[in-house]
């Protein structure tokens, strides 16, 4: 059977770093266009991938390719993926889904009414780090979770270039979106729909059109309570995770080291991939390291093979992300109102 073939949709960090290579990576799928007008990302996709079609616009792919990548700045989410669907190609979305949950329901209607498949490329849902702790729930070592601590905090203190940076609301720019889109799809994976939550945010960096620093407190059905913070003006950095259950507590330090090592050219399968420095589990009588998982982007990308072949489900509901949406956006009226939100029939 011949490879499935995948269409990416903006040749920038998302599409050349992470997709194209985790796509490249599966046998029963090939890169088999790129979209971008950028004439030195056009350069490079034609090296890095020569057969596939290099186009400036996705309208030259239809016919050529099996699915669509969305790869593209947030304002371009709704476009491309409705164009898609209404050429009847399966949709992998970038997150978040789309700038708002206007638009991401949008998204979700139209594909459902369609028939076309549809899924949100929730990455982060298999760091090493966030592996490791699924597996420790799961198996009880942690006892009841009271609270999960969750973080992706930097240090940038100079406002950077790029649409991220950009205070247009279209833009869907600001670490919300951004990182906000990942942490609480991790909350809520772990505990379940969240019932109230309380936020904070801030543009704090001088000329900073948008969030840079962002925290949401989130209260799940069990009681547990996640805290999630998101900065880019973080000189100090906390634990990126730290759990604390009635058995044991877990942490463990620095990011998923995927994205680095996708940068530096580093491929599934590579010695070494994925591997990161233990964490660390905590109990009464002690502490011990943990070996954390191997994180394991490339499950993304050979899910997709038996969800588009086979009708199995998709990598990530995108009805998932679609509630992450609300969540983001019942956080921003927390922090502009100063006040905490319950969330039945929000989320």
């Amino acid at each position: 059977m011949s490879a499935l073939r995948v269409g990416i949709a903006g040749f920038g960090l998302a599409g050349e770093v992470f997709h194209a290579p985790l796509v490249a990576a599966v046998a029963d799928l090939e890169v088999s266009g790129i979209v971008t007008t950028n004439p030195q990302r056009q350069a490079r996709a034609r090296e890095t991938y020569p057969y596939a079609l290099v186009v400036p616009a996705v309208d030259e792919l239809w016919g050529s390719i099996d699915v669509l990548v969305v790869a593209a700045p947030n304002r371009a989410h709704l476009p491309l993926g409705l164009a898609a669907v209404e050429n009847g190609v399966a949709v992998v979305m970038d997150k978040p889904l789309a700038g708002s949950a206007d638009e991401g329901q949008e998204l979700v209607d139209a594909a459902e009414r369609a028939g076309v498949p549809f899924t949100v490329f929730q990455n982060r849902r298999l760091d090493g780090d966030f592996l490791t702790v699924r597996r420790l729930l799961n198996d009880g070592a942690l006892g009841a979770v009271t609270r999960f601590e969750s973080r992706f905090e930097r240090f940038r203190p100079e406002v950077g270039e790029g649409w991220r940076e950009l205070g247009d609301p279209e833009e869907g720019g600001g670490l919300l979106l951004d990182l906000g889109a990942h942490l609480v799809d991790q909350a809520r994976e772990l505990f379940g729909r969240p019932v109230r939550l309380y936020a904070e945010m801030a543009a704090r960096r001088p000329g900073a059109q948008v969030e840079d620093d962002v925290f949401i407190a989130l209260e799940h059905p069990n009681g547990e309570n996640s805290h999630l913070w998101m900065s880019a003006i973080a000189p100090l950095h906390g634990p990126r995770f730290r759990v604390s259950g009635t058995r044991a507590g877990f942490s463990s330090d620095g990011l998923d080291p995927q994205e680095a090592q996708l940068q530096q050219g580093l491929r599934p399968g590579d010695t070494g991939f994925a591997i990161a420095p233990p964490g660390e589990l905590a109990t009464a009588d002690g502490r011990q390291e943990v070996p954390l998982e191997p994180g394991a982007y490339v499950r993304f990308y050979e899910a997709v093979v038996p969800w588009l072949r086979d009708g199995a489900p998709p990598p990530v509901d995108p009805r998932d992300s679609l509630a992450c949406l609300r969540v983001l956006e019942a956080a921003r009226r927390s922090a502009t109102n100063h006040s905490a939100i319950e969330l039945e029939g929000v989320s």
